[in-house]
């Protein structure tokens, strides 16, 4: 019994100082934190977590990750670090563990520590550059024996991984083209650090503030309202409204009055006066999307309007001023549809005096990895599904296919990988999540997806052939069942019923 009893305590340390040898290798600041926060709740059994890294103070985390705490716990846990159990951990350079935090006369005239009535907590620096925090165990139970020593090893062993992860985000924030704009302009919506994009961004500097109209060019779903958004944002009329016009959606009939508005019976459908989009743009800005689906007839009315700022709704007696900036926006190319006698060249000329050309997704590679985390951020968010990442095989993966629908089509994929994955009870996003279909499989089939693949096939194989006897698959897979357990959870290995 001692004989086996100290084999899975063997492999259990295995195991953990291999996950700990993978951790070293994710650069990725969102996985490293959320995977170092997990192993540290498994080595304690604990329910509630937190783990921080900064560069520089730790009370203002450049990153933070937590489990099972609410949004006031976790503002008592980062005013710790200032008073109180962390604070203690990190001057001390050591690891604290109490049974009862309430019970502890060091810690027990804390207010949060009196508010949440807080047990068992267990505190590690992870050198300089970070600290883990757990509290409470499973049943209410005391920590494991030795977890002190074990966890203060594992941070320890973690620190050169978090140094590595704080110098390569450093690294790319110090290269990011993009950075010497988002540092005097509001750019903050805009996801992206691509050379493509920095150039971008040096033409909003250029025409935000001339109060010019403009003319905002590139393919289908890179983000043209998005931008003009932002162009108006580092503008004198930031504060004014922003109307948008899908000039396509809009009936040739109907253009006149749903811009310029009308009088009460003056069309058959006019049975009250209706204000049109010129005069609700009034201080700010009008945006026409697909301004190449215009008639040439409404065409020449958009034109009288720009030339000379005055319009005159439908049966009204007299022209009105308009103070309004036009962006308008294409995906076609308007110099050939002025060949074509498609578009009016003055028009044309008109809005092109300083025109904005949003490239493709595929031209701004280096983008695709920052918006596909972005993406399933906002997607987590906005269905509740708590903190789920994208794994470094499902960016690899998008980093590999053609975007033919762009930033949009990106945005859509991701959104129903998230779907899928919390779906299948994953915190994390894999490429076959986002490419389930046998189309994508050939892309999103990296070495690593392969891998992670096969060892859930190799795992279920095993399983059923002992019937699901967790112990006996773990010795014959020569792990720990604790470790078998997190891998059974991770790949959503169910038994067939």
């Amino acid at each position: 019994m001692g004989a086996r009893s100290d084999d899975e305590t063997v492999r259990r340390e295995r195991d953990v100082f291999l996950r700990v040898l993978e951790l070293g290798g994710e650069r990725d600041p969102r996985l490293f934190l959320d995977q170092a926060l997990e192993l540290f709740l498994e080595l304690t059994g604990a329910q509630l977590g937190y783990l921080a890294l900064s560069s520089s103070a730790i009370d203002a985390p450049e990153f933070e990750t937590s489990r099972g705490i609410d949004t006031q716990a976790t503002s008592d846990v980062r005013r710790s670090v200032s008073q109180g159990i962390i604070a203690a951990a990190l001057s001390q350079g050591e690891t604290i563990q109490t049974l009862s935090a309430i019970a502890d006369g060091r810690f027990s005239d804390r207010p949060s520590v009196k508010r949440s009535q807080i047990g068992a907590v267990l505190c590690a620096p992870i050198g300089s550059l970070g600290v883990v925090y757990v509290q409470e165990t499973r049943g209410g139970r005391p920590f494991p024996p030795d977890v002190e020593q074990y966890a203060a090893l594992v941070a320890r062993l973690l620190a050169p991984a978090a140094r590595s992860v704080l110098a390569e985000r450093a690294a790319v924030v110090t290269s990011d083209p993009t950075r010497p704009y988002r540092e005097r302009l509001r750019l903050d919506d805009i996801v992206g650090r691509s050379a493509a994009l920095a150039n971008v961004f040096r033409h909003v500097g250029l025409v935000a503030p001339l109060d010019i109209d403009l003319l905002i060019t590139g393919p289908s779903g890179t983000g043209k309202s998005q931008l003009a958004r932002a162009i108006i944002a580092n503008s004198r009329r930031a504060a004014g409204p922003f109307i948008e016009v899908n000039c396509a959606a809009v009936p040739e009939a109907l253009f006149e009055s749903e811009l310029f508005g009308a009088r009460r019976g003056a069309h058959s459908t006019a049975f009250h006066d209706t204000e049109g989009r010129v005069a609700a743009a009034e201080g700010g800005t009008l945006f026409l999307d697909e301004i190449a689906e215009l008639s040439l007839a409404s065409q020449a009315k958009l034109l009288t309007l720009l030339q000379a700022r005055t319009y005159q709704p439908l049966g009204a007696p007299a022209p009105r001023r308009a103070d309004i900036r036009v962006i308008a926006a294409t995906n076609s190319d308007l110099a050939h549809a002025v060949e074509e006698r498609r578009f009016r060249e003055d028009l044309f000329y008109r809005l092109s005096v300083m025109p904005v050309d949003v490239p493709a997704l595929s031209a701004r590679s280096d983008d695709i990895a920052p918006l596909a985390s972005h993406f399933c951020e906002r997607a987590a968010e906005r269905h509740g599904l708590g903190r789920i990442a994208m794994t470094r095989d499902a960016l690899s993966a998008c980093e590999a296919h053609d975007w033919p629908g762009n930033v949009r089509q990106l945005a859509h994929a991701i959104e129903a990988g998230v779907i899928r994955a919390a779906g299948s009870g994953r915190q994390s996003v894999h490429a076959s999540d986002v490419f389930p279909s046998s189309r994508d499989s050939a892309v999103a089939e990296t070495l690593g997806e392969a891998t992670r693949a096969f060892q859930a096939r190799y795992i279920r194989d095993v399983l059923t052939s002992v019937d699901w006897n967790v112990s006996e698959a773990a010795r014959r897979l020569d792990i720990a069942r604790s470790h078998l357990y997190t891998l059974i959870r991770t790949h959503d290995i169910r038994r067939e019923r």
